[in-house]
């Protein structure tokens, strides 16, 4: 596919809203060819170059146009990428590289008393927030300009030059560490070992020299519980990760405790443990650390706040529909929604969208859970993008069962021939074995629907599911039982799964 097509099809509506007011900032360009361009690569039908250049150019087709064209949207859209990056980057490097790239601007333009007032700042603000890499391009810019009269101290900038180049060392190997570690544990996943979250983590830390400096920077820990993280939800091994993750920041919250620089980092590690208690079905424990997230948004990380409120009120939103608050989750979630509200970038739109989507089917409204769907207006290869293969599949699962209630037989029954055929690199997969499984059953309820609640029917889904102890079940895999069993009972949906859900 034509790589611009490629960039353009990343961006959601307002994306596309916004890139067209950035294209046409200058006005004094009325014909704009590269917005055309522009129009016609966001087409869903994709257009062969001749073509292209017969709608620019009709009657000339102009081939060296053409290709400065493209050049000038693609730096239009790097441009606008950049800004974009910048503007929602929620650490501090973005700011620093402003200052830095000022400063040199400024020392270009003989300006040299500011331009060393505006390093100081930014050494200061990279210094705060660890960024070891851009301070190294502080400290570089400054030893070439240390012959200014307003310079600092040349033997000082050294020294702390220095001290910086054994902590940017100290980063670099924590990436090669956590590359190794998560390499590990993909092989231990991949190979169906048990993960050994420790073990694995202890034995890198060690070969890397990292193992103190791991428990004193929560930066480095941040990165470390990230790679775990990512082997654990890949596995679904959230009940061996809980304890580690949990006792881990406890160890690192008491000392030396999160500054705060650190409130970032914080957060990150404040949603992973409530996530994975989430996954383990202590909603309210997740409720108590999603409390702490919230108050330190309030507080001193309410710079934060934009990008992580709506993350905390999802979890929240999952953690009381669990508690029979179904209700009360779907109003929180609709207001989210809300046009007055955050503008939700496009994970979060499509993790709420979901989750509205199963809290309306939780309340037996099937067309409203179907419509929330609908309303999220992409295709599925752009929420792959997004999301990832596995939400794909499960957004098309639940896709599947709205038209088996709605009374859409044939569709549903159509929709999992083609999710068999469209997914089968997944469900080949000894995880997805249920998932596999699933499929098939709703396909004999859809050929056989008088069987449901028959004993056959029972010993048939008790063959073809396959779940470890009721403590250690993945909550998701356990949402679609709960749904056949719901079936089998000739009961309410959401009465079968707050039951499954909070047994003892």
């Amino acid at each position: 596919m034509d790589d611009l097509k490629v960039t353009i099809n990343t961006f959601s509506a307002e994306d596309t809203k916004e890139f067209t007011l950035f294209i046409q900032r200058n006005k004094k360009k009325k014909d704009r060819k590269d917005f055309e361009l522009f129009k016609l690569l966001q087409q869903k039908q994709e257009l062969s170059a001749q073509k292209i250049m017969e709608k620019l150019y009709p009657g000339e087709p102009n081939p060296s146009a053409y290709y400065a064209l493209r050049k000038r949207l693609m730096q239009h859209l790097t441009d606008f990428i950049v800004l974009k990056q910048m503007d929602e980057d929620p650490t501090a490097g973005s700011t620093i590289m402003g200052l830095l790239s000022m400063a040199r601007y400024l020392f270009e333009v003989g300006a040299e008393r500011l331009a060393w007032n505006t390093l100081r700042k930014a050494e200061r603000l990279a210094t705060e927030n660890e960024q070891f890499g851009l301070l190294n391009a502080i400290f570089n810019l400054q030893i070439e300009r240390a012959d200014s009269e307003f310079a600092s101290d040349l033997d000082q900038i050294i020294q702390k030059r220095n001290l910086n180049k054994e902590a940017t060392d100290e980063e670099e190997r924590a990436n090669i560490a956590s590359s190794l570690i998560y390499r590990r544990l993909n092989q231990s996943r991949v190979q169906g070992r048990n993960l050994q979250f420790d073990a694995v983590v202890q034995t890198v830390l060690q070969d890397y020299g990292l193992t103190q400096a791991v428990s004193q920077r929560p930066s480095l820990f941040y990165k470390l519980m990230s790679i775990t993280r990512t082997a654990v939800l890949a596995r679904r091994d959230f009940f061996t990760f809980e304890p580690f993750i949990i006792e881990k920041y406890q160890a690192m919250a008491a000392s030396p405790g999160f500054s705060l620089a650190h409130q970032f980092y914080k957060i990150q590690l404040l949603y992973m443990i409530a996530h994975v208690l989430y996954r383990n079905r202590k909603f309210d424990q997740s409720n108590t650390y999603l409390e702490e997230l919230n108050q330190t948004l309030q507080g001193p990380a309410r710079n934060y706040y934009t990008v992580f409120y709506p993350k905390y009120l999802f979890l929240k939103t999952a953690n009381d529909a669990f508690l029979n608050n179904l209700a009360q989750s779907v109003r929180l979630l609709e207001d989210l929604l809300k046009p007055n509200r955050i503008t939700l970038p496009p994970k979060e739109f499509l993790t709420v969208r979901l989750g509205l989507s199963f809290l309306y089917f939780a309340q037996d409204a099937y067309s409203k859970a179907n419509n929330c769907l609908l309303q999220i207006n992409h295709s599925d290869k752009w929420c792959e993008r997004i999301m990832g293969r596995e939400w794909v599949l499960k957004k098309k699962m639940g896709e599947l069962i709205i038209q088996y209630e709605i009374g859409n037989l044939d569709l549903a029954l159509d929709w999992v021939k083609a999710l068999e055929r469209s997914f089968e690199d997944l469900l080949c997969q000894e995880v997805y074995k249920n998932a596999r499984s699933f499929l098939q059953l709703i396909s004999f309820l859809i050929l056989q629907p008088n069987m449901a609640t028959r004993k056959d029917f029972f010993l048939q889904v008790e063959d073809s599911l396959d779940f470890g102890p009721a403590e250690h079940e993945d909550l998701q895999a356990m949402s679609f039982y709960a749904w056949l069993k719901s079936k089998m009972l000739g009961r309410k949906y959401y009465e079968v799964l707050l039951e499954l859900a909070n047994a003892a």
